[in-house]
């Protein structure tokens, strides 16, 4: 999905980066490898680009589930907000670095159930966060803390799809291109 209107801004670069998005864009090349097509378009503000990247390091670092788990949280928040940019970027992570199973990916990709009981469950209750706008019902957070979460997990998922809203929104309204390497994970939103 993206927006009928496409910001005018341009993607920002090491090259033409000001001092006030520079450092941040840099620290993120010395994380990561190299500047996403996100990071460069959010680059048109500071306080955008500073909240999402300061977010995501912090999941990433101090949230209580594990690398697989993650990106199958930021993968299905992604897919519940049609973003193809996110879905393409967070499918090949979690097919590469996170060593999700396929099946799992292409379950959230697809909107079926997933073929694990524990995955599905965190699946099934991220999707309800997002779709219920943060709302769920007991039988929820039952279902979800059963299958061997906690509420600190919830809370885990909430800060998730902070960070994934501030990414999915600026892609629908940059119309963000997907980078070369997550090219072969490209989706497309069949509703």
């Amino acid at each position: 999905m993206s927006s009928d209107y496409k910001l005018s801004f341009k993607q920002i670069t090491l090259e033409n980066a000001g001092n006030n998005v520079k450092p941040i864009l840099e620290k993120a090349k010395q994380r990561i490898g190299y500047i996403p097509n996100i990071y460069g378009m959010m680059a048109n503000s500071a306080s955008l680009l500073e909240a999402y990247t300061l977010g995501d390091e912090s999941f990433r670092k101090k949230s209580l589930f594990t690398n697989s788990e993650k990106e199958i949280i930021y993968l299905t928040i992604s897919k519940e907000n049609a973003c193809t940019y996110c879905v393409a970027v967070h499918s090949t992570l979690a097919d590469t670095m996170s060593k999700v199973p396929f099946a799992i990916t292409d379950a959230i990709r697809e909107g079926r159930q997933a073929p694990d009981i524990k995955y599905a469950a965190l699946i099934n209750f991220t999707r309800t966060m997002v779709v219920s706008r943060g709302q769920p019902s007991n039988q929820d957070i039952e279902n979800f803390i059963s299958a061997g979460y906690s509420e600190f997990h919830i809370l885990d998922i909430i800060h998730a799809i902070a960070i994934k809203t501030i990414s999915n929104y600026s892609n629908y309204l940059f119309q963000t291109p997907v980078d070369n390497m997550f090219q072969t994970r490209e989706w497309k939103n069949i509703k």
